[in-house]
């Protein structure tokens, strides 16, 4: 049974690793993944300067999922640029920044770190998609500003790697879309430029769950509004999946899709690779689960692909029947 994909150039064992999030924020953590069977190691996203994130409490989770507003914590770009070498599998680093510019400072010192020091970063994925910044809305909703950042953030990677033949994969992690033709906007502005994946989704932005017996909120940021993610996202994340596989096929363009959102079983990740999936992310189950959830859901998956006579995720990823 083949379970292994790839990103351009990038090869992974396996088709399930972690998602910019939950447990990955501290080296140990990430050691903790590289010692796994998760296929890759994917940091928190890093910001310019380290952060402590939004108050506390601001996580929870249920049965049928997660609401959070964490904030962003983080130790800074630099601690993930630092301890990449203590990584072996496929590195990949989430960032972001509060402005064009700060975003600009951090993926350039990402890649200077790569060319003049070689690093080992595998990857780059720039969130454009944080829902739970207070005061700040998400870049990837606003089509224009999202043209104007790939276009910025494309040059400077191609112009810093150009030497390079085997450059990190770029990717973006964007919200989750609820509008056919915001498939549309957006899948014509992310074909225009070379970008490598795209992540999606993250969490469903402005959420709110309800504590019955003391009618409070559960979590404290922003009055208990949050990012949603677990099983109640599930179906949006197949969406979009879909609509993005359906739009870059469209295009011709090979702009891989890696699947978030609401995976906790084998059944669940293959939904997601016959929608369109290359690869797939785990964060709620992880968080819930520690590194266990992703030996386990790849058992799952095999079984599938056995009972359905598949030998490898090629032989169904993008073959979604409509009735």
């Amino acid at each position: 049974m083949n379970l292994s994909t790839s990103i351009s150039h990038l090869k992974f064992k396996s088709c399930i690793c972690n998602a910019s999030g939950p447990k990955c924020s501290l080296l140990e953590e990430l050691q903790n993944l590289d010692n796994s069977v998760s296929c890759a190691v994917i940091t928190k996203t890093s910001t310019l300067e380290k952060r402590e994130g939004n108050p506390q409490p601001r996580y929870y989770d249920n049965l049928l999922g997660s609401i959070n507003s964490m904030g962003l914590p983080n130790q800074g770009h630099n601690y993930y640029i630092k301890h990449s070498e203590k990584i072996n599998k496929p590195y990949i680093i989430s960032m972001t920044g509060f402005s064009l510019d700060e975003l600009i400072t951090v993926l350039t010192n990402i890649i200077i770190s790569k060319t003049n020091f070689n690093k080992k970063i595998d990857g780059i994925e720039i969130n454009l998609s944080c829902p739970n910044i207070i005061g700040k809305g998400q870049i990837a909703y606003d089509f224009k500003e999202l043209d104007n950042y790939l276009k910025e953030i494309c040059f400077i990677y191609s112009n810093l790697l150009e030497r390079f033949n085997e450059k990190p994969i770029l990717g973006i992690k964007l919200p989750p879309y609820f509008e056919i033709h915001h498939f549309e906007t957006a899948g014509e502005i992310i074909s225009k430029y070379p970008i490598d994946f795209i992540t999606c989704i993250n969490s469903i932005g402005n959420a709110l769950l309800v504590d019955i017996k003391n009618e409070s909120t559960v979590i404290k940021p922003k009055g208990g509004i949050g990012g949603l993610g677990g099983s109640y996202v599930k179906p949006t994340g197949l969406s979009n999946v879909r609509n993005f596989y359906l739009q870059f096929k469209k295009r011709n363009r090979d702009i891989k899709i890696i699947g978030c959102g609401g995976i906790e079983t084998g059944k669940d990740a293959f939904e997601y690779i016959l929608c369109g999936a290359d690869l797939l992310q785990i964060g709620t189950q992880f968080y819930k689960e520690d590194v266990g959830c992703f030996n386990r859901i790849l058992k799952e998956l095999t079984e599938v692909m056995k009972y359905k006579k598949y030998n490898n995720i090629d032989e169904f990823k993008g073959k979604l029947k409509t009735i």
